[in-house]
């Protein structure tokens, strides 16, 4: 270095230090250079000078450096969006959530999940809340690079945390319901673990395998290949229609119905207009297809089917849409509708005369909507057809009346003595004696159905039996004198269906309510799930009652399958339990209302007392069932509707 470059450092430097240096707000090694490159060749090339250029935050050199003027810029945003948030959170302002940490909502939310009772709203607010603050936390990171994270970061990673886990608890819990809903309702709607409530059993469908040594999983199909009704369905093509999934009569008929067309040769698609309850595995398991779209794809398949079949007046709506979007020749649709009470005529009556052929279950619901008819002033081409139900050849077969599936190796005689085998087994597991007398009732709970009703007849009926007429305290002092009581029978009540979508949980409460106010009751009362199994409940019931109210059942399948296994049959005298049940032939009849409630319960304790009633009611209930209530006489009937309703040539 000559003598004039070094006088000129030394006062460049003198100037320097009489202020501060401002040092760089940015980090990092500078833009490299190109060794050589002409753009980046200075005069002065010493150490000095270069560390002087580095020194001053403000030299133009900065400006012209694109990246430098970048993270500026982005260093800038983000602090005031950090203190926007700060200042925002600081002061409550949280309104909508955005922030992902509202306190309210993450406390209802652990709440919620503790007491098993989960909204969707708080789940679309959890859900949102951990999808915006995982996204706040993305953008973040970018702003910040690799080096250290502000206090609003940390703060937003700790609440996205917390969020998550609320997420997970969340996605176990619906995880937990989609596997196995019907124990939630079951856990909702019946306590287990408290003995005011009775207890809860079954269901027994391994003892059933067990027992019978044959599954329904095993099963081939059961069409009958020489009958018209096959003829007619083999190689056509049929979509039906379920309101829903649900383990109850209208969609268990069609459910049927569907296995029976497919193992006729036909091609079934199903379209559910809610996929409530437990049939779709049932579905999955018969091989049936149900569709995933319930609107345009329906309808198209609909459109290239010979025939649809609804069988629900629930599917009004469905039926509406349909006939708006099909053309000419593809509105051959069967409506068999399952239903008799107003609501579901009103629901029904703007397309009623729209569709090509109504079909009813008996004669009391046929009477029952002409009447409604013609109030509305609807006129039909053609009058509807009655198809009854029938008792399924699985149920046939475990009750030991001659169907498609016996074979050499399980003839009917055979499979009473298998019957029997389970009715002990099923009877040992419940608890139930040899003398009690199990009464049963199956169906969705709710007040048309008159569970209350019953329980006040089973009260009564318990009250009156030798041990129930003798109160707790002459029960000690005959225990304390040695003296022991005379084995008595007693009646004993199994309720089902725990957890079917249909039940009114309300309704179910109230019941609850009856029995802790009766704790009389609590060894008498046991309920059951919903089930497709229940050959093993009929096999170990003594009496069934069927305590439907208002104008009573539309038929009541679950009345012919415990007429199969030759149960009697205590029913209301209404609807079209009196077109199936015979008063003092194959059962006994009450009124509807509280004047059927002491009547029923004198039934229950005339049976109770004199089994040899129950067996020849029961028996004459079977013969019935033989003679018009199989399989082979449904399809008979529904054979004829569907020849007419096709047009076949």
């Amino acid at each position: 270095m000559d003598e004039l470059d070094r006088l000129d450092v030394q006062k460049n430097s003198g100037r320097h230090s009489s202020r501060p240096v401002l040092k760089s707000v940015l980090s990092g090694k500078s833009t490299p250079r190109g060794r050589g490159s002409p753009s980046f060749r200075r005069l002065n090339s010493s150490p000095i000078a270069r560390r002087d250029g580095r020194t001053n935050g403000f030299n133009t050199d900065c400006f012209r450096s694109n990246r430098i003027l970048l993270w500026l810029l982005l260093i800038t945003l983000w602090a005031y969006a950090g203190f926007c948030i700060q200042s925002r959170w600081a002061h409550g302002d949280n309104k909508d959530g955005i922030f992902g940490g509202n306190d309210e909502i993450e406390k209802g939310f652990e709440l919620s999940v503790s007491n098993d009772v989960l909204t969707d709203d708080i789940m679309i607010d959890v859900n949102q809340s951990d999808v915006k603050t995982m996204n706040m936390s993305h953008m973040a990171r970018e702003m910040n690079g690799s080096h250290g994270v502000s206090h609003t970061v940390l703060s937003v990673r700790k609440r996205r945390k917390r969020s998550k886990r609320s997420s997970k608890r969340l996605n176990k819990k619906k995880a937990l319901e989609t596997k196995n809903n019907n124990e939630v309702e079951v856990q909702e709607e019946i306590p287990q673990t408290n003995a005011t409530y009775g207890m809860l059993v079954g269901p027994f469908g391994s003892i059933e395998d067990k027992v019978v040594e044959w599954s329904p999983v095993n099963r081939s199909g059961t069409c009958d290949r020489k009958s018209q009704f096959a003829r007619l369905v083999w190689s056509r093509k049929f979509v039906l229609i379920f309101h829903e999934l649900s383990m109850t009569g209208a969609p268990l008929s069609m459910m049927e119905l569907a296995s029976e067309l497919l193992s006729c040769g036909g091609t079934v698609s199903v379209v559910a207009l809610s996929r409530k309850g437990g049939l779709l595995s049932e579905l999955s398991r018969k091989k049936i297809k149900v569709l995933d779209d319930k609107d345009k794809l329906s309808f198209k398949a609909a459109m290239k089917a010979d025939l649809v079949i609804a069988g629900s007046a629930v599917c009004a709506s469905w039926i509406e849409q349909y006939l708006d979007h099909s053309v000419a020749g593809t509105r051959q649709l069967v409506w068999w509708i399952m239903e008799n009470r107003r609501e579901y005529f009103d629901r029904s009556k703007l397309v009623l005369n729209r569709v090509k052929q109504l079909v009813f279950l008996s004669e009391s619901q046929s009477k029952q909507w002409m009447s409604w008819c013609e109030e509305e002033n609807i006129k039909f081409k053609s009058l509807p057809s009655i198809v009854p139900l029938s008792v399924n050849d699985e149920l046939a077969f475990v009750a030991g009346i001659s169907c498609s599936l016996n074979t050499p190796a399980f003839t009917t005689e055979k499979m009473l003595e298998k019957r029997l085998l389970l009715r002990k087994s099923v009877r040992e597991e419940m608890g139930v004696k040899d003398s009690d007398m199990l009464v049963m009732s199956l169906s969705s709970i709710n007040p048309g159905k008159g569970h209350l009703l019953l329980l006040e007849s089973v009260h009564q009926a318990a009250m009156k039996t030798p041990s129930g007429m003798i109160d707790d305290g002459q029960k000690f002092k005959k225990m304390l004198r040695g003296i022991e009581e005379k084995k008595g029978s007693d009646i004993k009540l199994l309720i089902g269906s725990v957890g079917s979508k249909s039940n009114k949980v309300i309704y179910v409460k109230s019941l609850l309510g009856f029995l802790s106010n009766h704790s009389d009751l609590q060894h008498s009362v046991m309920w059951t799930p919903a089930t497709t199994r229940v050959a093993s409940l009929y096999s170990a019931a003594d009496v069934y009652v069927i305590n439907s109210q208002g104008i009573g059942e539309t038929f009541g399948r679950v009345t012919i399958e415990a007429m199969a296994y030759g149960i009697p049959v205590l029913g209301t005298d209404a609807g079209g339990t009196k077109e199936i049940v015979e008063h003092n032939v194959s059962g006994l009849l009450h009124p509807t209302g509280h004047p059927g409630t002491t009547i029923l319960s004198k039934h229950m304790q005339y049976l109770l007392e004199n089994p040899s009633e129950r067996q020849r009611l029961g028996f004459e209930g079977r013969e019935k069932v033989k003679k018009m209530y199989l399989k082979k006489h449904m399809y008979k009937i529904f054979w004829q509707v569907l020849y007419n309703t096709m047009k076949v040539k």
